[in-house]
This record gives structure tokens, sequence and C-alpha cells, in this order.
């Protein structure tokens, strides 16, 4: 037998346990276990030379897939390269394995090349760091090694999923002989079989009747994947309970939730605009007493500063394991279930007739119009929903109509967890969000189509995302283009899913988790959102031989990182322009070639227009889209759109 052959099981073991997909960076130290995967008849291997490129492109298959994905590299510093894609992973929940090769450890700190620390390589950002056994000779040895690697597959999958590293020291020599032949296994492998947990039914019935006896009960959602079984429950529960429900666009709560369903009803999306207005009695009038939170991060800062000085009474994180972090300074009870199971557990509990339920509804079915009047619960005042105010420049618009199919206060079925009086108290709480919610609808849709408006990169935007092919994935870079975009919002009823690596939230991936997504995911659609100092941060992401024709990369080139000059203190600083902007003149038509994307450059809104449709038609292939702006025009042009916000609100 191979004095390799339990690195020559390490792909057989993957293979078994449904770890398919690897991405690998060439070496030499890593050698064995790069024939080994690439001869494995199940294992899919794709090559990417740089291994912070390959490590985000790993992340985004396996984020876009939803199961482990394997990460190969030589020994040295190729493994902490992958440092920046294992935090992300490990923030936003993403399972890789990763296998860095090694010096065995009689050469580790004696001058050797390619030579690292490289035991513990990712320390508190991996879930776990294995050490493959050196000498694999002795059968107990062959048996402590196809145990730890199912150990660590087990573990990166297991809720709540992150990386985990393998380490394998390995000798020379590295190749096998000329006409020698590998073979896999036989393996014992040890398989993870996932439970749910569940709360017993009397907890459940308390908790419930805390939400039907609190007045103000408010879901918040971070950072989700797509889940249709979530959205039906959370519509179902939100309707039964009279609940508000506000998520930002990662949160993917904007998904239809089934077949036909009403649109009108979706949950709430607009917080960055609406949490802008300075108008104390709406602050006031969206106050929650019990929050309910789940997923990960948010990226809406108003709304997380809101809610951390409207501190509720009572906040319930629900998250199945791990670490439940406090964001919001009010942590009162995680709840260990699925959210998923959570709300539909709740819809089960004390169920009033269908009958009571629709006699409650039709009592409380009122449309919601700017102007109409928001009672505040907790004090005497009154507070106005926001309406436009007619103006000929930027800073304020023109009155809007009513958005068409405005949001009804209930549907069939709601209430249905209620007494009558619980169903008018709540509905007086979930008045103002839904009025706050239609002003921000109607104001952004008048604003963003204001015309003789200079060329910018924010309403570029907003007509990019109303021309996204349905059911795309669309990725957000950081910075700028995920903050653009959770503004915005997309057009209502569109299926299309969203994500963004808002783990970390650093821009040194953002290429490369897109292509990884567009390689996992061949026949839909994969739509990037990019700033340029986050584009060109990540080229070589599109340094490897693997056909994307599915991915489009939108490129927002204001040749400044403009962030700086929409944010307080920086833009107020002499240095902004030579220390915080990022000044920079490049183009990216020379990467479009390289690369062999099809180049689109655009400067004027009738540009765009004309680029738009051939840039998303999918016989144009992978296709870059360069919009260059001013970062100067950018900046005050944002800046009259958040005036026309706080100016427009009227009470």
């Amino acid at each position: 037998m191979s004095s390799l052959q339990a690195v020559h099981n390490i792909p057989e073991i993957c293979a078994r346990l449904g770890v398919t997909d690897v991405v690998l960076s060439p070496g030499s130290r890593c050698a064995p276990l790069t024939i080994a995967f690439a001869r494995h008849p199940e294992i899919r291997v794709r090559t990417v030379p740089d291994e912070r490129a390959a490590a985000f492109i790993g992340l985004g298959l396996a984020q876009t897939q939803r199961r482990a994905v394997a990460l190969v590299c030589t020994s040295g510093t190729a493994g902490l390269n992958y440092a920046p894609a294992v935090a992300e992973a490990y923030f936003q929940q993403i399972p890789l394995v990763v296998f860095t090769a090694d010096r065995p450890p009689e050469w580790i700190d004696q001058l050797d090349g390619q030579t690292v620390r490289q035991t513990d390589l990712y320390g508190a950002h991996a879930k776990a760091s294995f050490t493959f056994p050196t000498d694999t000779t002795h059968a107990d040895a062959q048996w402590h090694a196809t145990r730890l690697v199912s150990e660590a597959i087990g573990l990166a999958e297991q809720f709540p999923a992150g990386p985990v590293q393998v380490n394998v020291p390995l000798r020379e020599p590295f190749y096998p002989k000329a006409g020698e032949e590998l073979t896999f296994g036989p393996v014992k492998v040890t398989r993870e079989l996932p439970g749910r947990p569940q709360l017993p039914a009397p907890t459940l019935a308390e908790l419930a009747e805390a939400i039907r006896s609190t007045s103000r009960v408010l879901v918040v959602a971070g950072q989700h994947p797509a889940d249709m079984n979530l959205l039906l429950a959370l519509h179902q529960f939100a309707a039964a309970y009279q609940v508000p429900v506000v998520g930002d666009l990662i949160a993917n709560l904007h998904l239809p939730a089934a077949v036909g369903y009403d649109q009108r009803l979706r949950p709430l999306g607009r917080q960055d605009v609406f949490m802008a207005v300075p108008e104390p009695g709406l602050k006031e009038a969206l106050k929650p007493e019990l929050l309910i939170t789940f997923g990960q991060s948010l990226i809406s800062k108003a709304l997380k500063l809101y809610l951390r000085n409207a501190k509720p009474a009572q906040h319930w994180h629900i998250q199945p394991a791990g670490v439940v972090a406090d964001t919001f300074q009010s942590l009162t009870k995680t709840i260990r279930m699925e959210p998923a199971d959570f709300f539909v557990a709740l819809l089960t509990v004390g169920t009033r007739s269908i009958a009571d339920s629709i006699a409650a509804s039709e009592a409380l079915n009122t449309s919601l119009i700017p102007g109409a009047t928001i009672a505040s619960q907790s004090s005497n005042s009154t507070v106005t929903a926001p309406s436009h105010t007619a103006a000929q420049d930027a800073t304020r618009v023109a009155a809007a109509p009513t958005p068409a199919g405005t949001p009804r206060l209930t549907w069939s079925g709601s209430g249905g967890q209620l007494s009558e009086a619980q169903t008018m108290t709540k509905a007086a709480y979930l008045k103002p969000w839904l009025a706050a919610e239609n002003w921000a609808t109607g104001f952004l849709q008048e604003f963003m189509q204001q015309p003789k408006q200079p060329f910018n990169e924010f309403t570029a935007i907003y007509q990019a995302l109303q021309q996204l092919p349905d059911h795309a994935a669309l990725h957000l870079a950081n910075s700028m283009a995920v903050r653009y975009a959770n503004i915005l919002g997309l057009p209502a009823g569109r299926n299309i899913e969203v994500f963004a690596n808002r783990g970390t939230s650093g821009i040194d991936g953002c290429n490369s988790t897109a292509v990884g997504s567009a390689l996992a995911q061949p026949e839909r659609p994969v739509v990037l959102l990019t700033g340029d100092v986050a584009f060109f941060y990540d080229r070589n992401a599109f340094w490897h031989n693997y056909p994307t024709p599915n991915l489009r990369v939108i490129l927002l080139n204001n040749h400044a990182g403009g962030i700086f000059r929409l944010i307080d203190g920086p833009r107020q600083q002499p240095e902004l322009e030579e220390f915080f902007e990022t000044r920079q003149m490049l183009r990216a038509e020379n990467t479009a070639r390289d690369f062999n994307l099809r180049y689109f450059a655009v400067s004027s809104f009738a540009e765009l227009e004309s680029a738009l449709p051939v840039f998303f038609a999918p016989e144009s292939g992978a296709s870059l889209l360069e919009i260059t702006t001013d970062s100067q025009t950018n900046a005050e042009f944002f800046e009259q759109y958040r005036a026309a916000v706080r100016t427009s609100f009227s009470s």
C-alpha cells in the first residue's frame, strides 16, 4: 500500500459525504492532494491560481449550493491568502473544508522554504482546526485519518455552518510513479444527521400568549438565504398576529412566497428611507415593545441605531444553535428553533375559527394613503403619514399618487390568533409601519424618475435594478453598491435572490464570490453590482479557465471610492481626496479584454438605456457594463436625495 494512501482516500471521504466541488490553487507541496482530487471520478475540481480569489470562488459555490466546498492549497503563505474568505464564511455561516498542505512538523521554524506556522492557521475565525497524521502506515493512524476528515466535514456543515481547516503535513515523494494508478478506499465515514430543535408545547403557548397580549410586536429579519417555507410561514404568522415584518434586501423577504401570492402584503423593506425622516412622532409610533429577530447582520444602519435607542422591553432572537449576538443591546430570550418552525408552531397555538378571523379582517380592511393620521399609543400626539411636497428642484419632489396596490392592513384569515380587541390594538401599531412604507415607496418612485437629473450612479443603479432578469441571483458588493440597492429595493413581485458578503463586509472577494455563484448555477443569470475599488481589488476573480456566460458585472466607476464623500466625518476633512477616496484613473476595458468579457461603457442616461437590454440579453454571454460617473456629482445628488427625504415629510 502506498504511504500516501490515507491522503488519496481524502477525496473518497469527501465524495461519500457530499463534498464534490473542490477549488484548488497549484503548488508543489499539495501535489498528492491535487492528484487525488483530480483523478477521483465523482469530484469536480476547478483551478484558480490566486488563493484569495480561489477561496472566495469556493465560498460563492458553497453559498449558492448550500453545501460544503473544499479548498486545497500548498504550504506557506498560500493558506494565509485564504484568510479573508475563511473569516467571511465563518460570520456568514457558509461551510468550507480547507485543506492546507504543510511541511512535516520537524521542519517548522527551521528556515525551510514555504513554511509558516499552519496549525490553527485561522484561529477564532474557523470552527475548528484538525491536523492530519504525518505517518499513516499503522492501522490506527489510518483509522484516525479517516475519522478526522469525516468529523471535519460534519462540523463544517453542522449548524451554524462554517469553515474548518484540515492541515495535511506531507513528506516527499509527492508524485506517483509513471503509470501508477491511484485507488480510493474502501473507507468508513461518519455522517452527521441533522436534527430540528423544538420547544415544549407549554413554552410555545407562553410565547404565543406574550405575542397576543403585547400591543407592539415587531419582527426584524437579518441576512438570510431565500427560503420559501420560511417566507410563507412568516407571512401567515404576520397576518394571524397582525405584526409588521421588516427586512433588508439581503434578508430575501421581497421574494414571492407562493404562486399567485398577493404582493401588496409582502414584508416591509423601505426602512432606510423612512427611518431617515426627522420626525419624533413617527419614531415614537414605530417603537416596539417586543422585538423578534432572526437571521444575521443588517445593512440598514438607520434601523440598527433606531432599535438600539428605542430599546424594546423584550427582544427574542430565533436561532437553533450557536452564539447569539446582542446587536440591539436588548436581548432577553434566545429561542432554539429554526425560524420557519417557530412561526409555523405559533400558528397552531389556539387558532380562532376562520369565520371569526374573516369577520375581524373585514372590519379592519382599510387602505392607507398619504395623509392618513397615525395614532401614537404611548403619547397623546398624533403623527401624520408622510406626504410629498411639490417643488421645482431635485431636493423636493411633486406629490406622487398612492402606489397601485396599496397594502391592506389585513387579509382573509388575519387576526386568527387574536381577540377582536387585540386585533384592533395591534392594528394601531401596524398602521404607522405600513403608512411609512407606502410613503417611502411613492417618494422613491417620484424622486428617481424626476427629469433633468445630472448623470449619477444612484439613478443609474435604480434603472439597472428595474431591468434585472427574473430568477437572477443578484450579488451586491460592499461599500456603496449594497447600500444603494438596499435603499432602492427591487421591483415588486420579481423572483430575484440577493447575496452579499456581509459577514465581514469586506470588498476583497466580491467579484470572486459572484464568479463562484455563476459556476455553481450555469443556467441562472448572475448579476454583480460593484464599485470601482472592490472591482479592481479583486480582478483575479476572472483569472481562470471556466466559462461563465451567465455572469453580468455592473461596475460603478467614479474613480474615487466615493463612499467617503457620502458619510459624515471623512467628507468634511481636507485629507478626503488623497487619503480616503482611493483616487484612481483605471478603466475596466483592459480587464474585460484580458478575461474575454463583452464590454459596455456608458456615461449618460441615454447610453445606459440603450445598453441595458443588450447587456442583459442571454446571448450576450459574460459581460461587463462600466458606468462612469463623477464622484462629486454623485455626492451632490445623493445629498439632494437625503434632503428630499427630510423635507418631503409633512405633518
